[in-house]
């Protein structure tokens, strides 16, 4: 062997050792030593948004480090989730999502990563209730005034959404199952465009979050039928769905975090410990509470046994209902 071959071999053993040596540095070093990255699949400004920014504020004074929201909306939350998909699984990359994270697979089968595989649960944060509301012209008082109308006009009646596959979408169409009625789901563009026309009377009734059509009915605009939830509403007083005469209706959507699969389970369970410790402080809970949200924490392992009772109770929405994406 010549001196030269021999030189590089020295050469590239060197390199290598060097390397090795500083990635066995960088993994000694405690978590977090780095800027955090919370990706958040949906458009600043919107009702998730100030709820990822107080979570993110809180464990940055946990953590001791940076963390920057990064909004990244579109595709029903597809394109962000994509990005931590592919990031890499050292915990400096966080996926602030929700219940979409469950239903996308259900409806698509063509997405760009795999939602059971390509990611590992941290913790749940946020559990968002349904009011059913409807438009003053429709015949109804109450609850059971409504479904006696759906059954009198199968199909007549119709709901708007915000868009095929969304949780206030599965909501009309559990509804219409348990309440034995036949709806006619109306998609929109985002709920804001589905609570306009619902305001103008082009659509009758809705499923959306209390804090979107809170004002409307205070003023009369809209009409409160009944609420999925079991906390009182901010300003409204409703019944729950079973106190109106509809017991095993229960639909709701959620707010919680994954990593990448392979982040080590020591960071997953840090983070998981720092959102429950989180989601007891009083500012945390008064902001939730004044967009009709409440607390709804489960670590990691609660959080997996969660998403798979989802998918079934989902799948089974979307299979009786014939729900397909276009």
């Amino acid at each position: 062997m010549s001196y030269l071959s021999r030189t590089l071999r020295l050469l590239l053993a060197a390199t290598i050792a060097f390397a090795a040596t500083g990635t066995a540095r960088a993994q000694d070093k405690p978590y977090p030593s780095q800027p955090i990255r919370i990706v958040l699949p949906f458009p600043a400004g919107g009702s998730t948004d100030p709820i990822a920014r107080l979570v993110g504020q809180k464990l940055s004074q946990a953590l001791g480090q940076p963390v920057i929201i990064d909004n990244r909306p579109g595709g029903n939350t597809i394109i962000g989730t994509d990005v931590v998909a592919k990031a890499p699984p050292d915990g400096y990359t966080v996926l602030f999502t929700a219940s979409t994270h469950v239903i996308n697979p259900l409806l698509m089968s063509n997405l760009p990563y795999d939602a059971s595989k390509d990611f590992a649960p941290v913790a749940s944060l946020v559990r968002s209730e349904f009011v059913l509301v409807a438009h003053p012209s429709v015949r109804a008082d109450n609850l059971q005034e409504f479904i006696a109308l759906a059954k009198a006009n199968p199909g007549d009646l119709n709901y708007a959404t915000s868009g095929t596959g969304n949780p206030n979408h599965l909501a009309g169409a559990h509804f219409s199952q348990v309440a034995g009625v036949q709806l006619t789901d109306v998609p929109y563009k985002g709920g804001g465009p589905a609570i306009n026309d619902l305001l103008g009377g082009q659509v009758q009734a809705m499923f959306s979050v209390p804090t979107s059509v809170a004002p409307h009915i205070a003023s009369g605009r809209l009409r409160a039928l009944a609420y999925t939830g079991e906390l009182p509403v901010p300003g409204l007083e409703l019944p729950s769905f079973e106190e109106a005469g509809l017991p095993g209706f229960d639909m709701s959507s959620w707010n919680g975090v994954f990593v990448p699969a392979g982040t080590p389970r020591p960071i997953i369970d840090r983070l998981a410990e720092e959102i429950g410790k989180i989601l007891t402080q009083p500012d945390v809970k008064e902001l939730l509470a004044l967009q009709g949200q409440a607390p709804f924490y489960l670590d990691a392992d609660g959080f997996a046994d969660m998403l798979t009772a989802d998918r079934k109770k989902y799948g089974d929405i979307i299979k009786a209902s014939n729900i397909k994406l276009e």
